[in-house]
């Protein structure tokens, strides 16, 4: 005997319609959502491009202007640029203050947030420094690199005010967006560009074209812009990689008293990177060469006693990791070895060292997050056990 059965088809479900944000509730609460936080950037690009342009047109009117060099559209595009970039920086963390105020919840926006780990004053001074940095002499760069490509170019009125306002407006937006996302991977990422950018820009405004026949600190010793640039973006670097070693190393797990007390050494360890590397900013070689010596040995010292005693200090640490710094202090070593025996410069082993250096630290900042638990796309490739899958 045989039964019939009838089945229906549920009706499709309908999508659901979300409500875009009015531009007042924005306004009030610009952080409770992604949506608000890209809205809110766009309004501050929008302003500092009415503003910036305006300020541009006004002061280029009557001119044509060069594309580089002094009283040029680069030149007021990267001054302008690092004014904007302090502003939206600000405005940046502001809107994440408002967030917490309002009681939304943190799950969206991680930030800088980690237990452990405090973010301060002069913490985020440096980084909006490195951000203002990073606009000036980009924007500088690109504009000598264009004034190479078209060369005898001038720029009218209109169209200079025009552009200036468009390269304002972009970093403004972008580093509004940067400071309301600030994550320590992120953290990172600023940090290796503030230097490649702060380094290539002492190099090509040098006074003296044969400085790397010396060393790399001889870039700090002469008076002009390039010795500012230079030593500036040491001390501005060191305190930046402080506030990285802070959360580089909260993320690490600790159950027992000596995976605490090993934590604490990398992390002191770490700290005195910074420190080192902002007192060789602010001690020049040509003014302190005794204590300048002694605080980049310091660092180097610091990184090798690291890099040997990780696997004691950390004892959960990757073991790929700890092999490739074990590489990486070979690597130094060797390169001491050809300096010694006169093959290499100084200025080389300097260079190879900074780039091996902090390349480590990004890579442990990385390692160090991923340690800290499984990630969502961890817990979706866990398999479900058959049982639980099959059908009554």
């Amino acid at each position: 005997m045989s039964r019939n059965t009838t089945t229906f088809d549920a009706p499709p479900a309908s999508p659901i319609a979300i409500a875009p944000s009015s531009i007042r509730r924005v306004l009030r609460h610009p952080a409770a959502t992604a949506e608000s936080l890209e809205s809110i950037a766009l309004l501050i690009g929008a302003a500092v491009f009415v503003i910036g342009g305006l300020v541009a047109w006004f002061m280029f009117l009557g001119r044509n202007l060069p594309i580089a060099g002094q009283g040029s559209l680069g030149e007021f595009v990267g001054f302008g640029s690092a004014i904007a970039t302090l502003i939206a920086f600000l405005l940046g963390r502001l809107a994440l203050r408002t967030r917490s105020a309002a009681g939304f919840a943190d799950s969206v926006l991680p930030g800088l947030d980690a237990p452990g780990a405090r973010i301060h004053w002069f913490d985020l001074t440096a980084i909006a420094l490195a951000h203002a940095f990073i606009a000036l002499l980009g924007w500088i760069g690109l504009a000598d690199l264009l004034e190479q490509s078209f060369q005898g170019a001038v720029v009218f009125t209109i169209p200079g005010a025009v552009l200036a306002g468009v390269g304002m407006a972009v970093t403004a937006y972008a580093v509004f967006l940067s400071a309301a996302h600030l994550t320590p991977m992120l953290l990172s990422f600023v940090l290796a560009l503030f230097l490649v950018v702060g380094a290539l820009a002492s190099m090509l405004s040098s006074s003296d074209p044969l400085w790397w026949q010396k060393n790399l600190s001889a870039l700090g010793m002469t008076n002009d812009i390039s010795a500012l640039a230079f030593n500036l973006t040491l001390i501005i670097a060191g305190v930046i990689v402080t506030t990285i070693a802070r959360y580089a190393t909260a993320a690490v797990p600790t159950t027992t008293r000596a995976e605490l007390r090993g934590r604490t050494i990398v992390r002191v360890g770490m700290i005195l990177l910074g420190i080192f590397l902002a007192c060789v900013g602010i001690f020049p070689v040509d003014q302190f060469f005794l204590v300048h010596n002694t605080v980049a040995t310091g660092m180097t010292i610091a990184f090798a006693v690291l890099v040997i005693g990780l696997r004691w200090f950390i004892p959960s640490m990757p073991k790929v990791f700890i092999l490739l710094g074990y590489v990486y202090v070979g690597v130094i070593v060797m390169l001491a070895i050809f300096f010694a025996t006169g093959y290499y410069n100084l200025t080389a082993v300097e260079l190879v060292a900074a780039v091996l250096i902090f390349s480590w630290i990004i890579v442990f900042l990385r390692n160090t997050g991923a340690m800290h638990g499984p990630s969502a796309s961890d817990a979706a490739a866990t398999p479900i056990p058959e049982a639980q899958t099959s059908a009554a």
